[in-house]
């Protein structure tokens, strides 16, 4: 199993189809592809794992930079990931798993928004839930890993700061 930084193409576009959660994001794509904006080695987001020739597993890594870290201490640049999905009949065979492997071997810490029933699978993988927080979260439920030498930010409990007089 080899996780592959996924080319902004038509080709990838098409195998993107038969996955559920194909959205916005490829619609946008496709956009800019039919408007000519994007080139094959434009920077891609995506990775995935084929097997043959078939796409069967994918997901988005997207830097997120230091200054706005809200989750993480020492504050530094992190990963999001995001559209991690495996396509049904491949399921339960490790390519998820491998998948979270090649996200963490940026040595970043990650933070997702899990689907629903997900959890389990998130906690084989060392993601743990954030103390849940209105403002940062805004609805989401995220799951985080730290990498070794990095913990949770210390935020008020209270929702305001205390403030020195």
């Amino acid at each position: 199993m080899t996780v592959k930084k996924l080319s902004i193409n038509y080709k990838t576009l098409e195998e993107f189809k038969q996955f559920r959660e194909y959205g916005i994001q490829e619609l946008s794509m496709l956009e800019d592809l039919q408007e000519n904006i994007i080139e094959n080695d434009s920077e891609s987001p995506f990775y995935g794992i084929y097997f043959g020739e078939k796409l069967v597993a994918r997901m988005s890594l997207y830097r997120v930079s230091k200054e706005l870290d809200k989750y993480f201490e020492p504050a530094q640049d992190y990963l999001e990931l995001w559209k991690l999905e495996v396509l049904s009949a491949y399921q339960r065979k490790g390519f998820g798993k491998e998948l979270v492997e090649f996200a963490k071997s940026f040595g970043l810490p990650i933070k997702t928004n899990p689907r629903v029933k997900s959890a389990d699978f998130w906690n084989r993988m060392g993601f743990t839930s954030v103390n849940y927080d209105v403002e940062r979260d805004l609805g989401e439920n995220p799951l985080v890993w730290y990498p070794k030498g990095v913990s949770a930010q210390e935020r008020a409990q209270s929702g305001t700061l205390d403030t020195a007089e």
